[in-house]
């Protein structure tokens, strides 16, 4: 998986390319570890995203806590089956979907 973050003031960008699952999910862990300090949107880059697990879910929620209730977090261009996870878990209702 190929891991890009930008962050440009209080809004962190977090491109993925490839699997978010259960092997590249601690790697994501990691790289957010100390960069969502001041986060205030949290946009998730998907477009190049081919699946996503339950484990890679697990580090999106952990960062959207890291940033608290008054954070925004913003998912772009997810396919099909990455917003069927969404759906199905319920997590689309916490999450601003932009194509």
């Amino acid at each position: 998986m190929e891991i890009n973050l930008a962050k440009n003031g209080t809004e962190l960008t977090v491109a993925l390319a490839g699997r978010l699952d259960t092997t590249t999910s601690p790697e994501l862990q990691k790289r957010l570890e100390g960069v969502l300090d001041g986060v205030e949107k949290l946009i998730f880059d998907y477009k190049n995203l081919e699946y996503i697990s339950s484990a890679g879910l697990r580090v999106m929620l952990t960062a959207m806590q890291a940033i608290g209730n008054g954070g925004e977090t913003v998912v772009r261009g997810a396919n099909d089956n990455v917003l069927e996870v969404f759906d199905i878990t319920g997590l689309a209702d916490d999450l601003t979907i932009e194509e």
